[in-house]
């Protein structure tokens, strides 16, 4: 039995798209209280199929698959960049596919404009027509106003024209930054982007027996399954081990590892695969808020995943590749000895003009890293690290990083990192790496 929440967010997503939503509406829809109701309008939101604009209200707008994830809608436009809706209400919910600035000509402006562009120009009124009528939906800068009858034509070919207050340039920057961001979180690969969903996946019911463990076994040549209830809720995992000894008509129930671990969709690969190596794990279900199945990923799954997004070119720039990418490899003083310099930029400062924690914790990490890949091939998990001694060390320094590769085995790697500033030991830390075998 789904719960109300479920039913709320089941009941958002089989609205129609452009549909305006209220919280009233929908506790009255569904008999549920207003609380609940809100609370199920915020994760859809979350979600991404929901856009709440002020003065506009909440509108149910496109859900965005992975590869259409630097598409914003116009919704998401309007709160960028703080505007107010003109006209064309009943378009919020389209996709923009590109952004034209108007600094041009009107001709010569329209030849770049069509269906599904945003303009982005003032107060030229023959523009905001002449773009509306080629398609595209309009952005208003400076705060500038537009005619009745151009608000009229948007209405009735329902594409928004938005007025905001900033000039062309920042609403501009704006809207790169909000695409820019989007581009790194698609970076993120979610266990959701990988799993095998349900509908293909082998399970085992509580009440079936060790013989349908065996049928699903000579049919798969798999020996790991999730276990599951009557309300498809995950309640065990039956592995090879747990079968050893037992008859054939012993209750799955019975012998069942119970309560095992589980990932939600929104879990990342990379936190995965770090709790697969550190339990020794070689599949995971994965269930939904209510702990139902919704599938099962696999160590080959997570490995194959990673290896693919280190093999993708960067598109976004997070603030760890800034700070990783002023990481130099300096001669070390004997041939097996690694030695790395970094440069203090300003944007790794605190507000006191000294190295931050946080970006000395990066550094530390990325020299023990690049150590360690000489030692295994493979990737690396960051299992715990003690950093134990820090001095400030200014703006502009430059660092020296000497890593120490203390103990390295099959599945482990253990790390001593000093810090020098001028000759001067700035800081110390210890690190300790879970080692991924990529088989």
């Amino acid at each position: 039995m789904a719960t109300k929440h479920e039913q709320i967010l089941q009941y958002i997503d089989e609205l129609p798209i452009g549909e305006k939503i209220s919280v009233r509406q929908i506790a009255k829809a569904l008999n549920v209280s207003e609380g609940t109701a809100y609370r199920a309008i915020k994760d859809a939101e979350n979600k991404g199929y929901v856009s709440t604009i002020e003065r506009v209200g909440t509108i149910r707008i496109e859900r965005k698959k992975k590869e259409n994830i630097e598409k914003l809608t116009f919704a998401e436009v309007v709160n960028i960049v703080d505007g107010q809706v003109l006209g064309g209400r009943a378009g919020l919910h389209k996709t923009l596919n590109k952004f034209v600035i108007g600094a041009m000509k009107l001709e010569a402006m329209m030849r770049y404009t069509g269906a599904g562009n945003l303009l982005i120009v003032g107060n030229r009124d023959k523009a905001h027509e002449q773009a509306l009528r080629a398609g595209a939906a309009v952005l208003v800068t400076g705060g500038f106003d537009t005619e009745d009858h151009v608000k009229k034509l948007a209405d009735e070919l329902q594409l928004p024209i938005i007025s905001s207050s900033y000039d062309t340039f920042t609403v501009a920057t704006m809207i790169n930054r909000a695409i820019y961001d989007q581009l790194i979180k698609k970076e993120i690969i979610l266990v959701e982007d990988i799993l095998t969903p349900v509908t293909e996946t082998i399970f085992l019911k509580a009440n079936e027996r060790v013989s349908d463990w065996y049928r699903h076994k000579d049919e798969t040549l798999h020996s790991r399954f999730p276990v599951v209830d009557q309300n498809m809720k995950v309640i065990g995992m039956i592995t090879s081990k747990d079968v050893m000894g037992h008859e054939q008509d012993t209750l799955i129930e019975k012998i069942m590892t119970k309560s095992p671990m589980t990932v939600s969709g929104s879990t990342s690969v990379a936190s995965s695969a770090h709790m697969m190596v550190w339990e020794g794990i070689e599949v995971l279900p994965v269930v939904d808020d209510a702990n139902r199945l919704q599938g099962i990923v696999s160590r080959q799954d997570v490995l194959k995943a990673l290896q693919m997004i280190q093999r993708q070119p960067q598109v976004g720039e997070t603030l760890d590749d800034t700070v990783t990418n002023q990481l130099v490899l300096a001669k070390g003083k004997t041939k097996d000895e690694d030695i790395f310099r970094c440069q203090v930029t300003p944007q790794m400062t605190n507000h006191l003009g000294t190295i931050s924690y946080g970006v000395f914790t990066t550094i530390v990490t990325e020299a023990a890293n690049r150590v360690l890949r000489g030692y295994k091939k493979g990737d690396l998990v960051v299992e715990n690290m003690t950093i134990y001694f820090i001095k400030p060390v200014q703006i502009d320094s430059v660092i020296e990083i000497y890593p120490k590769v203390l103990e390295v085995g099959r599945k482990f790697g253990k790390v001593d990192i000093e810090a020098f500033n001028d000759g001067i030991l700035v800081g110390k830390a210890m690190m300790m790496c879970q080692l991924i075998d990529r088989h």
